[in-house]
């Protein structure tokens, strides 16, 4: 299977150093806690992960449509489809 959906990256992996301090704004703003942070290739919104009690980046993806995100943690460099449910090699 291959993701249908790598048309809609418009953003390079994130970059080490900007994620060294990185939020999710909708978890600060709410007063709540994110477990990781992913980052929207389309459109670069930060939001927090599925383990996450909000899961902000997939409603980003799901309000958007916008369905490739990357891992926004330190020493991680992968992106994932949302829709295709499947990992992205670039």
């Amino acid at each position: 299977m291959s993701c249908a959906h790598v048309d809609q990256i418009a953003l390079e992996l994130p970059q080490e150093g900007a994620k060294a301090d990185a939020v999710c704004p909708a978890c600060v703003a709410q007063g709540s806690t994110w477990v990781h942070l992913r980052q929207c290739r389309t459109c670069g919104a930060v939001g927090c992960c599925d383990s996450s009690p909000n899961r902000h980046a997939r409603a980003h993806a799901r309000a958007e449509d916008h369905p490739v995100i990357a891992s926004f943690e330190p020493g991680e460099s992968w992106s994932y489809c949302y829709v295709d449910a499947e990992m992205i090699d670039r």
